[in-house]
């Protein structure tokens, strides 16, 4: 039985999922840069119901790391079948404002490692005619706002990336998840002022095995996000631009 290969699997979002698949009984490939972090994780896995647990620490801006670690956590697998990508930072948009370095550290970390993670695993779920990517993006790549437009930019490369990915894997049997969460409580937040808007980690992993599971194209989690952003692309271009969001 193939498992689940988590990239970023010490985000508060990725644990939560990957501790509802530990209870189902799947086995699981842990990445991340944290290594202490995530030998904690997975231990905590095992004791919840995963058969297998394995895991290694990579630094996902090492493009030259990616397919070593793609080949062992195949090799742990017995094959890629499921594959989360789930890492990113939480861009300060001021101080991307003023750096050049720090915007393009934002877009690369966000987007671009991501963008070469998914060309070799896509390539590997090709060659065996099945699997599911999935990779949570952000409802933030649907539309720049002067908030977090850096941020927002790397996730909306990310989602038209995956659009064609899901397309052209689409006559290969290879499902591709688009995730996008509005906001979400976690660690990477905590400074941030919480409504009525905001989701628990646990509700959004829900949410992210229920789109793994159907093969969902385009998931927005919770869903009530989907409305509120068709709503905000159909703003007027004269008028968003005045709007303070």
């Amino acid at each position: 039985m193939s498992g689940t290969l988590v990239i970023g699997a010490t985000s508060a979002i990725a644990e939560a999922t990957a501790r509802r698949l530990a209870e189902r009984g799947d086995p699981l490939y842990l990445v991340a840069r944290d290594g202490e972090r995530l030998a904690a994780i997975a231990a905590d896995l095992a004791m919840r119901g995963s058969p297998r647990v394995g895991s290694e620490r990579l630094d996902a801006n090492d493009l030259a790391a990616h397919e070593g670690m793609l080949d062992r956590a195949e090799r742990f697998l017995g094959g890629l079948d499921t594959v989360l990508i789930a890492y990113g930072t939480l861009s300060d948009q001021r101080a991307c404002e003023d750096s050049v370095a720090l915007t393009l550290r934002e877009l690369h970390t966000n987007a671009l490692s991501v963008v070469a993670l998914l060309t070799q695993i896509a390539n590997r779920l090709a060659g065996r005619g099945a699997g599911t990517i999935a990779v949570i993006s952000s409802v933030a790549g649907d539309r720049g706002r002067r908030a977090n437009y850096v941020y927002g930019s790397a996730k909306a490369l990310v989602s038209t990336f995956l659009s064609g990915l899901r397309q052209r894997l689409s006559r290969h049997g290879v499902a591709v998840v688009t995730l996008k969460p509005g906001f979400v409580d976690t660690p990477m937040t905590a400074a941030l002022e919480k409504g009525w808007m905001w989701a628990t980690p646990e509700r959004v992993a829900a949410g992210i095995v229920r789109a793994i599971d159907r093969r969902a194209g385009v998931a927005y989690l919770p869903a009530f996000w989907r409305p509120i952003m068709l709503v905000i692309r159909l703003i007027p271009e004269r008028i968003f631009r005045t709007l303070e969001l």
